[in-house]
């Protein structure tokens, strides 16, 4: 009898057919039975998208096995920021638990067992509020068991639960007296840390369009939840390119350049945040530090720099 995987799958779509195409092929490799799909509309000023995402949605006309489909298709653009977060409540109002994946989130295989597994682990622990597939570490192993804890919840392919998402609040209105007081301290291991992310979590005032996810880690650093990140890199991000919002610049640490498969079972660590790993991770995927400005630069060159400052100057406008 063949087997079907059964935790739900959202994933999120919108113009880009070949990463698109990439990542259905895993998903159809495990056939789920329940899968979501949302898709943001063409943009206003760009005469291709009507085209581009009408062939990117029909890359899920290719399911081939029995399979309940449900879809969220948008007529208007509504930025990457809320099309996101709005598409996943969407999802949440529908199931109590499922896996996330971004048309540009390409995972090994062994990334759905992972993140099924987990999700009943710790389906009833509050103080968990999200499961990635992605490692940031560059090789560097945390520890003896199969996964860490982290208060770096990255969304890279990732999974989570009704209970946790309830918690994200996609204005954060409170964000800025938080990190006025010292309840936030307890997350961040320096003065440097904390002001990052104050000032990360500001911008989503004047961004609010095209970022969901700062909101998201200050709903669970808010709520003294972390996450879980496998000891291995489980999703790779093949969106790199010169005219993606976020990941335009090529970086070595954000973009791991291979995927791993994960052993079962699973040995399960103990429930301490891994600190070493959330500092490489600030140091070497977020900060501002000159090591990784030298590295960035040496990757792309000043000119491809310069022009990915232009283009997030001309986003905000």
């Amino acid at each position: 009898m063949e087997s079907y995987f059964k935790m739900p799958i959202l994933f999120l779509i919108f113009n880009r057919l070949d990463v698109t195409q990439q990542v259905f092929d895993q998903i159809k490799k495990i056939k789920p039975k329940h899968l979501y799909v949302a898709a943001d509309g063409p943009r206003k000023n760009s005469a291709s998208d009507i085209l581009d995402c009408k062939k990117t949605r029909a890359v899920i006309e290719q399911i081939d096995w029995p399979c309940e489909l449900k879809t969220l298709y948008r007529t208007e653009n509504l930025g990457c920021g809320f099309a996101v977060c709005s598409a996943i409540s969407w999802f949440f109002e529908q199931v109590e638990e499922g896996i996330i994946l971004e048309d540009d989130c390409l995972p090994d295989i062994s990334f759905f067992q992972f993140c099924s597994e987990l999700l009943v682990k710790y389906s009833d622990d509050k103080s968990i509020y999200l499961i990635s597939g992605t490692n940031l570490q560059n090789g560097h192993q945390r520890g003896n068991a199969s996964y860490y804890f982290s208060n770096y919840p990255i969304t890279w392919g990732w999974a989570s639960w009704r209970r946790a998402w309830n918690q994200f609040d996609y204005d954060s209105p409170d964000a800025d007296k938080s990190f006025k007081s010292d309840s936030l301290d307890p997350i961040f291991q320096s003065g440097q840390e904390k002001m990052y992310w104050r000032n990360k979590i500001r911008k989503v005032k004047s961004e609010k369009k095209n970022i969901w996810d700062y909101q998201w880690f200050y709903a669970i650093w808010k709520n003294k939840g972390m996450g879980i990140t496998p000891n291995i890199n489980l999703v790779t991000n093949i969106g790199f390119r010169n005219n993606a919002m976020h990941t335009a610049l090529r970086d070595s640490i954000r973009e791991p350049s291979t995927t791993n498969s994960i052993h079962f079972p699973l040995i399960h660590p103990d429930k301490d945040i891994n600190h070493l790993a959330d500092q490489y991770a600030f140091k070497n995927a977020f900060s501002h530090s000159f090591s990784r400005l030298f590295r960035l630069l040496r990757e792309n060159g000043i000119l491809n720099i310069l022009k990915y400052m232009m283009h997030k100057l001309s986003n905000k406008k």
